[in-house]
């Protein structure tokens, strides 16, 4: 989004749809409970914490302070102190899952999936830390060992979020691939972690989607149309749009205190992803020659 008001309106326009179904799913233990009104409307809440992942700051505190409190004084009238905001943030995680949902771009058939790691601590730390002891896990990329998890992602062409998961570090690449894949179509590009025929016959034959994963080097080479090995070389958009990821949308922090709050920062950065104006693509009427 290019404006503040914009965001608002496009996130106000979800809450007012999905507020009123979500309280009545809500479980009760049968006890009257007082419930009351807060200065900030659950929009307004989460429009705060998105605008965190479209700016330059790299400090939640020093962005609610600095910027919000001063520059948006008018436009959120009734601002709360930021230990009061902070309180708020957790209840916030669900209905940004969902808008999460509602941002996601259309699959066009040609689409590409990876998976990195979001680290919780320095590796140095993995003995004494506490907050994510019983979820994240001990994994490994291809460049290091890291503790954490995983985001497992798939994009199309233009750079568009199509699905994504979250898993302790330790899974294996493969594992949500079928999860993710269920309501796409088309032809799927992976890396060499991905390599299993089991998995590329599965898919075929259920979700009739034909899936290719790089060989390993061990492998023999094997004959495939131009197109599509053309498009495995692009698949390098993936990669593009997980280091915007982490380096502007901010997804990946290391000091987290609580649990919910990491999840709403990982989600948070994700919208801000879908909603950039500008994304990472192939212009693949170029790429692909006429003949192809």
């Amino acid at each position: 989004m290019s404006s503040l008001e914009e965001l608002f309106c496009h996130v106000d326009d979800f809450c007012q749809f999905f507020e009123p179904q979500w309280r009545q799913q809500l479980l009760s233990n049968g006890l009257k409970t007082r419930q009351r009104k807060r200065s900030l409307c659950l929009s307004e809440v989460m429009t705060i914490l998105i605008g965190f992942h479209q700016s330059h700051y790299r400090d939640f505190k020093h962005y609610y302070v600095h910027h919000v409190c001063r520059y948006w004084r008018k436009a959120f009238p009734k601002l709360v102190s930021y230990t009061r905001f902070v309180d708020w943030t957790p209840s916030c995680l669900l209905p940004l899952c969902c808008y999460l949902k509602t941002c996601f771009g259309e699959c066009t058939g040609i689409s590409f999936i990876d998976a990195t790691s979001l680290k919780v601590c320095h590796n140095r730390r993995i003995s004494q830390h506490k907050v994510f002891k019983e979820m994240a896990a001990r994994g490994k990329t291809s460049v290091d060992w890291f503790y954490g998890f995983k985001l497992h992602l798939v994009v199309s062409e233009c750079g568009e979020l199509l699905d994504i998961t979250i898993t302790p570090g330790n899974t294996d690449d493969r594992k949500p691939v079928v999860d993710l894949l269920s309501g796409l179509s088309g032809k799927v590009f992976a890396d060499r972690g991905y390599v299993s025929a089991k998995l590329a016959k599965q898919l075929l034959e259920t979700f009739d989607i034909e899936f290719f994963a790089k060989p390993r080097r061990n492998m023999k080479n094997h004959l495939m149309r131009l197109t599509d090995k053309l498009l495995t070389r692009k698949r390098s958009i993936v990669e593009t749009v997980i280091d915007q990821l982490k380096n502007i949308s901010q997804i990946e922090h290391s000091r987290h205190r609580s649990p919910t709050n990491c999840f709403v920062n990982i989600i948070c950065g994700l919208i801000a992803y879908c909603h950039q104006p500008k994304k990472p693509g192939l212009h693949l009427e170029w790429a692909l020659p006429p003949a192809a």
